[in-house]
């Protein structure tokens, strides 16, 4: 995956790179600037089994940054924020791959730097007795969670 590029980023940004499961990794730029989510919208998104993004929603290209065709082929940590620890990542996979739903907030990296808080809910798909992907819908957090979010995450690490 490409890093991420300063023409893209929109205010003062910090470098960090980061390293993902599948051992590659990507320089990030990351701005202080909150995207607030909007009222009454769900962004839904599928993956494959290796968490590639194989569909997603209007509400969910726009909350990205990303254009859809810049979301479809691309693993889902295209928006992993190095604010969320990868605990909750692993817990996340460890829980769908067993074939459970997987719920938990989520601190996503914008296209342009930015980020947005969701309350993610994650699927498995499963035909036949496997998993053929995954199915996640993500809706407004309430602002008492993320506060808890932000004291909590930093310890995670």
């Amino acid at each position: 995956m490409q890093d991420m590029q300063p023409d893209d980023i929109v205010g003062d940004f910090r470098e960090y790179t980061l390293s993902y499961w599948d051992g590659t990794s990507r320089k990030v730029l990351v701005t202080d600037v909150e995207s607030p989510y909007p009222e009454g919208r769900l962004i839904v998104s599928r993956t494959d089994p290796a968490g590639i993004i194989t569909q997603a929603n209007q509400s969910f290209v726009e909350m990205s940054g990303y254009a859809l065709e810049e979301l479809i082929g691309a693993p889902h940590y295209i928006l992993r924020h190095p604010d969320m620890p990868p605990a909750a990542f692993k817990d996340l996979w460890d829980t769908v791959q067993r074939g459970e739903k997987w719920q938990g907030y989520v601190k996503n990296l914008r296209k342009d730097g930015g980020y947005y808080w969701v309350k993610a809910t994650v699927i498995p798909n499963v035909r036949n007795g496997q998993v053929v992907g995954y199915t996640s819908v993500r809706r407004k957090p309430s602002r008492s969670k993320v506060e808890e979010c932000i004291r909590l995450y930093p310890t995670l690490f």
